[in-house]
């Protein structure tokens, strides 16, 4: 053995303390699963804090007076909860309060009071009618906003309930997106439709319909391709796969989802308003609120449009989508416990 195999083994012994195995990974307990309250208001921190961090500034040992609500004001829009929630939000804290102190628990108790009173009307679960077979759910939005994963995470919820589900994967363009709702199909046992990348979603779509129907599926969650909603043409094949889904029932689609980032702030109510006008929007799922500050998105869109907000998502696990409760998000977007 020569002296350069003698300074590996070495090495290696010392990397592996003595020459032990480092621990199987059955070996190491596993973390304890967070509750779905604890993984939303970790999820929403950073628009807590931001918001938070401005209360704390604004209303310490500070008297009430214009200018601190003027200033409070403006961290409710840079939260981008929309100038209309902010304004009532300013205001139900400046009631009967000008010249007195205010403490930051009892702005933040107004906070999420205001903000779950603005949330309860679009609080709807998304009820599946079962006199419909299949319910047909198209799911579009833009590339990027989470939308195949999300339909793997509604496969993974209607299958736990006993539903028998079919998947379409009508974003025929990324053989990427094929291949994601294969792997989702997979995991939950639920078959994919699939036609080779490039191929025409209105027939795959024609297909999935006919093929759901013989085989007596409860749900059919149809994929489409991400939108960019100001590109005219890709929307028009859009409304393409809606008219040829009317040809085979004409009460279908059941429920047309528009998946939205979190992230992209400001941004969502555009795509809202255009996604709404091709495609019929009839509820939201907005994923992604663990990674952004901007979290407030949400009232602002349920304060402009009124649509039923169905999920919500703060992680990458199958069980990080929940749907939505908006006496949860309130207290939580406040920084309450």
């Amino acid at each position: 053995m020569n002296d350069e195999t003698i300074k590996k083994l070495g090495l290696i012994s010392r990397l592996f303390g003595g020459g032990h195995a480092p621990a199987a990974p059955e070996d190491v307990p596993d973390a304890p699963k967070l509750s779905w309250w604890q993984r939303l208001k970790g999820g929403l921190a950073r628009s807590s804090s931001s918001i938070g961090q401005g209360i704390t500034d604004l209303f310490t040992k500070r008297k009430l007076d214009a200018g601190t609500l003027e200033d409070f004001e403006d961290v409710l829009i840079r939260a981008d909860l929309g100038l209309p929630v902010a304004t009532r939000i300013v205001e139900a804290v400046g009631k009967g309060r000008y010249g007195k102190e205010i403490e930051g628990e009892e702005v933040k108790a107004i906070l999420a009071a205001e903000v779950t009173k603005s949330l309860l009307p679009v609080a709807k679960p998304l009820v599946i009618d079962e006199t419909k077979t299949p319910f047909v759910i198209l799911m579009v939005g833009v590339n990027g906003s989470g939308k195949t994963t999300t339909i793997g995470k509604l496969t993974a919820k209607f299958s736990s309930e006993g539903r028998k589900v079919m998947l379409a994967a009508g974003d025929t363009f990324r053989a990427a997106a094929i291949e994601q709702l294969q792997v989702w199909g997979n995991r939950t046992g639920a078959p994919v439709i699939t036609r080779p990348q490039g191929s025409d979603a209105s027939g795959l779509v024609f297909d999935a319909l006919d093929q759901a129907t013989k085989a007596g599926s409860d749900v059919l969650l149809i994929d489409t391709a991400g939108r960019l909603q100001n590109r005219t043409e890709l929307m028009a094949e859009l409304e393409k796969v809606i008219r040829v889904i009317k040809k085979k029932d004409e009460s279908a689609p059941h429920a047309v989802l528009l998946v939205l980032d979190a992230t992209v702030g400001q941004n969502a109510l555009s795509q809202v308003e255009i996604f709404g006008k091709i495609a019929g929007v009839t509820g939201l799922v907005m994923t992604k609120l663990d990674g952004t500050a901007r979290g407030g998105i949400l009232v602002a869109l349920a304060e402009k449009f009124g649509l039923p907000v169905h999920f919500i998502g703060v992680g990458e696990a199958v069980d990080d989508l929940e749907p939505f409760n908006a006496d949860e998000f309130g207290r939580a977007i406040a920084g309450l416990d």
